[in-house]
Parts: C-alpha cells; structure tokens; sequence
C-alpha cells in the first residue's frame, strides 16, 4: 500500500512536471514567433485623401477597414517630399541629408548605409517586394545586387507561394497609384461627382482643376482596391494573426505646392498600423512621425538591436495597449534637395524644414533658384515635363496673368524667401508667410534655433560645414535633362519642341 502510494504519487508529480515543460516550451515557442511584415505603400497620396481620414468624395471601405483595426495617426510625414529620398529614408531609419547622394531623386543609396529588409533577412525573414521599392534610381551604378527593398516579385500572391512554413517574412507592395498621369476622365467614369470636391485655396476652383482631382481619387480609389486583395490573400494564408500591416504614401500629391515642396501638401501623409490582437484598436494618434520610424518599430518586432546610427524611433510605444508613450516629439524635421532634373546645370533647391503641431518653418538655401523648376516648364511640379497630361498645372500655365489665377500661381511657381513660416492652425492651406511678421518673431526664432540644433546633431552638410555634393551628383534618367513637352503643350503655352537643361 505504502508502496503503491508513493508509485503513484511519483508519477502524478512527473505527469505534472511535463505538462509544465510542454506548457512553458509552448510559451517560449510562442514569445519567440516573430511577427510577419506587410507594407502597402500608395504613390504620392496627400493624407486628408481617404475616407477614414475624412474625404467624402473619394472611397476608400480597405484604407478604412485598417485604421479600425489599428492606429491611424494623424501627423505623420515623410522625411523628403521626393520618391528616391523618402523611400531610402525609410528603407535605412536616417534623415536623407546623411544619405550621401541618397538625397537626390534618380540618383543612389550608398551600400554603407544599411537597409531595414537586409537586416531582417539576415536574421532569418523572407524579403519581397513589387512596383517601384526604393527609386526611382539606380542600385546598379554602386554595385548593389538587388533593389535595397529587397528580391522583386510580380505580385504579393507569388511571394506568398514561396514562402516556408513558420518563416517569417516582410512584404512592401509598392503600388504605382495615384501617381500621374492619371486617365482623363476616369474619375467621372468611376462615379465621382466634380462638385462635391473641396478645392484647397492655393489651387484655382474651377471644372479642369475638380475634374483632374477627381482623376486622382479615382487612381486612390484603385489602391484602396488593391489593398483589399492584399488583405484577402493575407486571410487565406492563415497568417493575418500574426502580420503588422502598414498603409500609408511615401509622399504628398502631385498637385502644385505638393510634391517637391516641403509644405504639408508635399510631406503630410496617410499612416495607418494595424496588429489585429496585439495593437490597439480603432486608435488615433495624433503624436508627430514621420515614415523613417517605421525601420526601428519593424526591427524592435523582430528582436533585432536597432543601430545607433537610426535618426528615427520605434513607434511601439504608442501602439501597443497599455504602454507608456517614449516616442513623443516636439516637432520633426524634413528636407529636400535636388527632385528632378528641371535647372540649368542640375542646380537642385535645397531646403529644411521643421514641423510642430502648430506651425511650419521652412528654410530656403537658394532663394535666387526657381522653387518649382526654370521657366518656362517649372519642372519640379508635374507633369514635369509636360509631356503627358495634368489638366491642373496646364489651366494655371495657361491662365498665369489672369487676375483670378495669378495669386495661386505664384504661390506655385514664383521665387520664395529664405524663411518661410506658417501658422497651420489658423492657415491649414498654409498661404500666409508670417515669418517677418512681428508678432511671430519669437517662434521663429524658437523653430529656427531648434531646427538648427536638430541638424547639427545629425551632421546636415548645410550647417556643419561639409561638402555640399547635390547639385552634381550623378542623375540617372538622361531623358529628362532635355525635356520635350507635348505638341498640345507646345501649342497652349508657346514651347519650344526641346530644352536643354545641360548649357
């Protein structure tokens, strides 16, 4: 009996003993499992252009699907209002005036300068991505192997067939919308209604400016859709549970005063991140960030140690249920310097620009410089070089000595101060330079000194005294150093057939 006793009691310890083993080898499975990766990235998408966003024009049920499942974040921005800079600021964590040539648009991203997808395939992920990734440019020209996104596919469906089972992978599918040229006409033909559009003030209001936008909703409104076939295949593959998903642009619109300009219509974007079960849920977060944060929060997901050499932070500590806020800014800094091929020489217009949650001050190295390209064809302000179709630039080129159109075309086109300032919340359209205005003499001060600072410590060339190599860098697209505009465009607006940006 005795001995029957202890038998049993023996083994009752040991069966529970290993129930603890299995439960906790479970726990430690489960703790090591490293979240999945999905990136969806629009193509010069301004932030207010999605329903969930408050847009009652353009529909966007997918965009809006994901900010209920996650946080959609109301001040975020890109690092450069420019593709190839913002792209590589993001892929590498750092602001583009650390980035050597990386700054330009066209041009490269140095192989000293880490990349996020490389990272994480070292660590064991599966790399992927489609459309444009990092560019547009050339990895070519300074020997890198792939795109720094990563191996290219077709499409996210052909990545997922490769994928092997328990590895876990990062996907960016780089959309080409609602990048120009839009089809004429499409946004009617989709159903959107011209009249419902909301015109900003610095653009003129009349039928060719509401109908080019409702084109652009329409290409918005294609992403959104492709969205939903992203999500749909995630659902299927079984591996929603375990994906972090991001949506957002990597720049503003291409509309004039947009793209190419360090205003917010160039810089505000569309960030939405979703965890369904782990993130918070149906969250708005209106802390100041920018697209380069998203390197660090991917690499803290994947418990990988972030380099010190990252400019930006981790958001996890804003999207994680109850977590103490450590990644809260004052403001962010941005910059720009060479977009496109469109002065003579090459000459770029180099610019920086600080952004708190009240106002925007923006520095102009090269005042003397046209901000939106030399005229004639004010390249820097698409289509930039006006051999495909934008209705917008076309009526304000066409239209730029009549009175009701002027103002807006200056604002666009014409020479700008060295400082510029802009109360955001009184100005949303950011149409009054307040910086000699002597009531703001203290904030710009406060911005220009912070702005400074911020620079310096991160090594800007433009404050510390280094080698200023953007206006000469190499640009790899020859076409455009001697654009040819359309015969239509020719015809409008008195063109020449070629120019030559090279003389």
């Amino acid at each position: 009996m005795n001995f029957r006793h202890h038998y049993y009691t023996g083994f009752i310890a040991t069966w529970i003993a290993c129930l603890f083993c299995l439960n906790s080898c479970t726990q430690k499975k489960e703790e090591a499992k490293r979240p999945n990766f999905l990136l969806i990235m629009s193509d010069n998408q301004f932030y207010e252009h999605a329903g969930c966003y408050g847009d009652n024009v353009v529909r966007t049920p997918n965009t809006d699907s994901i900010a209920k499942m996650g946080v959609r974040f109301t001040n975020a921005f890109c690092n450069s209002p420019s593709c190839t800079p913002a792209r590589g600021a993001m892929l590498t964590g750092q602001d583009i005036w650390r980035l050597e040539e990386g700054a330009n648009l066209w041009g490269i991203l140095p192989t000293k300068f880490k990349v996020y997808p490389d990272m994480l395939e070292e660590s064991g992920y599966k790399i992927g991505f489609q459309g444009k990734g990092w560019g547009p440019g050339s990895f070519k020209a300074n020997g890198r192997k792939r795109n720094p996104a990563g191996n290219e596919y077709k499409s996210f469906a052909d990545f997922m067939k490769e994928r092997k089972e328990g590895q876990p992978w990062s996907y960016w599918l780089s959309s080409v919308e609602p990048a120009r040229p839009y089809a004429v006409g499409s946004g009617k033909a989709a159903g959107l209604d011209p009249a419902k559009v909301v015109v900003p003030a610095y653009l003129p209001d009349n039928k060719e400016v509401r109908n080019d936008i409702c084109d652009y909703y329409a290409a918005i409104e294609t992403f959104d859709r492709q969205i939903g076939q992203a999500m749909q295949l995630l659902k299927e593959s079984g591996d929603l549970e375990n994906t972090v998903i991001v949506v957002c642009s990597d720049n503003g619109w291409q509309m004039p005063r947009g793209l190419a300009n360090l205003y917010d219509f160039g810089t505000h974007i569309p960030l939405i991140i979703a965890w369904p079960g782990k993130f918070k849920q149906d969250e708005i977060a209106d802390n100041l960030v920018t697209l380069n944060d998203l390197a660090p929060t991917f690499l803290e997901l994947a418990n990988l140690k972030i380099p010190a050499d990252m400019t930006a932070k981790s958001l996890l500590s804003i999207l994680e249920k109850g977590k103490t806020e450590t990644n809260s800014r004052d403001y962010v800094v941005m910059g720009r310097e060479r977009h496109a091929f469109v002065r003579q020489h090459g000459l770029s217009y180099p610019g920086r620009a600080i952004r708190t949650k009240d106002f925007l001050y923006i520095r102009n190295y090269e005042p003397s410089r046209w901000p939106a390209g030399d005229p004639p064809l004010y390249g820097d302000v698409d289509p930039y070089m006006l051999s495909f179709a934008g209705p917008t630039k076309m009526y304000m080129l066409e239209n730029q000595n009549n009175p009701k159109v002027k103002p807006t075309f200056d604002l666009a086109f014409a020479k700008r101060p060295a400082e510029e300032l802009f109360d955001v919340n009184k100005d949303p359209d950011e149409l009054t330079n307040l910086a000699t205005n002597p009531a703001y003499k203290k904030v710009k001060e406060q911005l220009s000194a912070e702005l400074d600072a911020y620079l310096k410590k991160t090594g800007d060339p433009r404050e510390v005294g280094g080698k200023i190599i953007w206006d000469n860098t190499a640009y790899f697209s020859e076409i455009d150093k001697t654009p040819r505009p359309s015969a239509e465009a020719q015809k409008l607006l008195h063109l020449d057939s070629v120019y030559n940006y090279l003389k």
